[in-house]
């Protein structure tokens, strides 16, 4: 009985053998980084897995909703491929990815609009239960799972996967339409990151209901309107990126939202309000005097590094 099938970081090549999807006590199967192309065997879904890793390959496809059958299936990473076409939404009456923690699809080519649908039924994102919050590692007892994922901006292998690391990173795709609302139900969910497609719309008010996040990127879209308060109420929120879209009004102003750097805002033309140099109502034509090395730095941030060691030392913050 196999329960365990890495095959990962080989030079294997050829389509996906159909065989691969039949062993029905399959826990854990890990094909990536090989040279694997085509398309990903339906049979698949007759199988019982917890996690399945097929990024980084040239696999030319579409979505393979019917992954979705796979009702313990935790971990379903398929970036960096070249799937293509809109993401068939799950059946109404069946729940689709009820256990899944980790929903990986960037670096693709997928478009149409973000498949409200599969977000309605990510239950293990809705609400931390009583057997995560020991902060338990998924396969401890069987396989020691890892999974490459960007994190706060930076890409990282995790060598054990806790069962609190709640992802969804559909960037780099051609995703358009509205951000879906519902996504504000998922109440543990610690990563979003939908960047780089053509959103567009107002970015929703229910993101604020999302309280675990911790990274946020949004960034490289056609968004408008303006930056919902709501968004001050993500209190663990470390990684902000709204830049590059058309946003605009002040940036609010309570809580920690005007802390995060310029970075964050670049690019929306008709935002204004600190921590950018926009003042809200007027435009600064004044032009600005040369600067040290030391002022860039502190511009850049938009306030001075001892005023940012006071402030850390006055309500004990700890950088990411």
């Amino acid at each position: 009985m196999v329960e365990i099938l890495d095959l990962s970081n080989n030079r294997l090549s050829g389509i996906i053998p159909e065989c691969m999807g039949n062993f029905s006590s399959l826990r854990v199967l890990d094909l990536r980084k090989n040279r694997f192309y085509g398309s990903i065997p339906g049979t698949f879904a007759e199988g019982n897995h917890y996690i399945l890793d097929l990024g980084n390959k040239k696999i030319n496809d579409t979505f393979p909703y019917w992954l979705g059958n796979l009702l313990e299936l935790r971990v379903l990473v398929l970036c960096s491929n070249k799937f293509y076409g809109s993401i068939r939404d799950c059946s109404k009456t069946n729940k689709c990815f009820p256990k899944l923690r980790i929903f990986d699809l960037s670096n693709n080519s997928f478009s149409n609009f973000l498949p409200t649908l599969y977000f309605k039924n990510l239950e293990a994102m809705m609400d931390v239960g009583e057997d995560e919050r020991e902060l338990e590692y998924m396969g401890e007892d069987y396989y020691q799972d890892s999974v490459i994922l960007t994190w706060k901006g930076h890409e990282i292998q995790l060598g054990r996967v806790i069962t609190t690391c709640t992802t969804i990173d559909f960037s780099n795709n051609y995703f358009h339409g509205e951000i879906p609302r519902v996504i504000g139900n998922l109440h543990a969910l610690r990563l979003l990151n939908l960047s780089h497609n053509n959103l567009s719309g107002c970015i929703p008010s229910s993101l604020g209901n999302s309280i675990a996040l911790e990274s946020l990127d949004l960034s490289s879209n056609k968004l408008t309107g303006k930056i919902p308060w709501q968004l001050a109420n993500l209190s663990f929120l470390q990684v902000l990126n709204l830049s590059q879209n058309h946003l605009s009004e002040p940036i609010p102003q309570d809580n920690h939202l005007d802390t995060f750097s310029n970075n964050s805002y670049d690019g929306n033309l008709e935002l204004c309000g600190f921590p950018l140099s926009q003042k809200c109502g007027t435009y600064s034509e004044t032009p600005q005097p040369p600067s040290t090395l030391e002022d860039d730095a502190e511009s850049s941030s938009g306030f001075g590094w001892k005023v940012v060691l006071i402030w850390k030392a006055l309500v004990g913050y700890k950088d990411s």
